[in-house]
């Protein structure tokens, strides 16, 4: 009896990406970091070019084009008619943008093993598009944090902007030691190190990959702590959120058994109670889950990005330590109150918890 040969794989090629050549920004470089994350895109070679011959023979195409189709796999955001933006936001995307809208869920399902439809990452999905993406995409796009009317007679007390990452992206441009004279107009690049070649096209794209490392890692270090961390504390900041009025009849008081990342929570939940409720004035939490650990008292921001406390620790308190503090302020047990007032400490829990009712009606 006859038998048929086994049928042959048939080898495919990976899907070539493009995106231009020349000065790189960080949504590109981040956008196709995102890519090269999915199965589909793993192996994929990037080919650096401007030459449209070359794009369209891309399977898909990233910050250059002058089209924007999602069935087509073309993702550029530099045409005059173009006003994409994330649900629920008025920020035009970028390249970086716009591959998260379309990848971002699928991504964040591989990365962490959720069920894609879950609410899990729904939640993840928008978190990192409002802590991440956004701010890219508004760098991109020249669009300021600030209206320039409530800016204009601002100044700086310093200089912030080279420690951004798209500052940084942008330190990635520059070398010097290599002319800057092109020998080509195009390039292949993968992960291959090429910084012997004295080809300047061939250093550019090494940059570009350092760059692209640079934005990706940062997403995934991102995406990692919400998940495992920020995440969990949703459900942990909500039961305390709750108990609150147990610790303090007008609910000021907000106390944890376990260290937590807790303001975005908290200000996400007071946002949907009456706005007749008093607001949380203070988080207690151990310093660690070590038994018998030492407890701070913090005062909770104005706001998440603030440094203004709603009501800092007491005045009298402040700058003082351990026997005279506890001597101040008639509580045994005192640590420390930083000189700000922002936050203190005591050597248990009731110490922490007797600051806190007696900070709240000082």
């Amino acid at each position: 009896m006859s038998t048929s040969p086994a049928p042959k794989r048939v080898k495919t090629s990976p899907p070539l990406i493009g995106t231009h050549n020349g000065h790189f920004h960080a949504d590109e470089a981040l956008a196709i970091y995102l890519l090269r994350l999915l199965p589909t895109y793993n192996p994929s070679t990037v080919l650096r070019t401007r030459d449209p011959s070359l794009l369209s023979n891309c399977h898909t195409v990233v910050d250059v084009g002058g089209e924007y189709d999602a069935g087509r796999n073309r993702y550029d955001h530099h045409q005059r008619t173009f006003d994409t933006t994330f649900p629920n936001k008025s920020t035009k995307l970028s390249s970086a943008g716009l591959v998260y809208l379309h990848f971002g869920k699928a991504i964040i399902a591989q990365r962490t093993g959720l069920n894609p439809e879950s609410e899990e990452v729904e939640i993840l999905w928008r978190k990192l598009y409002n802590e991440f993406i956004e701010a890219i995409d508004a760098n991109d796009n020249g669009i300021s944090v600030y209206p320039t009317s409530e800016t204009a007679s601002l100044t700086k007390r310093f200089n912030d902007s080279g420690i951004t990452l798209s500052s940084l992206v942008g330190d990635l441009n520059n070398d010097f030691s290599i002319s800057a004279t092109p020998q080509s107009t195009d390039h292949e690049t993968n992960d291959t190190n090429s910084a012997s070649n004295p080809d300047p096209q061939a250093a550019e794209d090494t940059r570009f990959l350092a760059a692209s490392t640079l934005m990706g890692t940062s997403f995934l270090r991102k995406l990692n702590g919400y998940h495992t961390s920020w995440l969990p504390a949703r459900s942990t900041v909500l039961t305390a959120y709750e108990k609150r009025h147990e610790n303090d009849p007008r609910g000021r008081i907000l106390v944890f058994r376990d260290p937590a990342p807790w303001k975005d929570h908290l200000y996400t939940f007071e946002s949907s109670s009456s706005p007749s409720k008093s607001k949380v004035l203070y988080v207690l939490y151990p310093e660690s889950s070590t038994p018998g650990a030492k407890w701070r008292i913090q005062a909770v921001p104005t706001g998440k990005d603030s440094f203004e406390s709603r009501k800092p620790l007491p005045e009298a308190w402040r700058g003082l330590r351990d026997e005279e503090l506890s001597a101040k302020s008639g509580v045994e047990g005192c640590v420390f109150v930083h000189a700000s007032g922002f936050i203190g400490g005591n050597g248990s829990e009731e110490g922490a918890r007797e600051m806190a009712r007696r900070a709240v009606e000082m």
